[in-house]
């Protein structure tokens, strides 16, 4: 488990947040309004590429057809673009 990840569960133990698995590490940030994770895309791709061993292009479409469009009901995490 990422240390963002750690201390968002620890700051607000009350709330049900859905964890998408695999992609602790790339935990940034958490919205309260909603109780949802923000993850960075670019992290998750990292994360497919280097821990995964996908190429590059392999893990931006696995990303963007399996996870990213996956509905997880409101809970589902929120998915940032971190670079530009």
């Amino acid at each position: 488990m990422s240390q963002t990840l750690s201390k968002i569960l620890n700051a607000y133990p009350e709330e049900d947040f859905l964890i998408a698995e695999g992609f602790s590490d790339a935990v940034v940030g958490v919205c309260l309004d909603s109780a949802r994770l923000i993850y960075s895309v670019s992290m998750c791709i990292d994360v497919l590429t280097y821990v995964d061993n996908m190429t590059f292009e392999d893990a931006v479409e696995f990303f963007e057809h399996s996870v990213r469009t996956a509905y997880e009901g409101e809970k589902a995490p929120i998915w940032a673009n971190t670079e530009f």
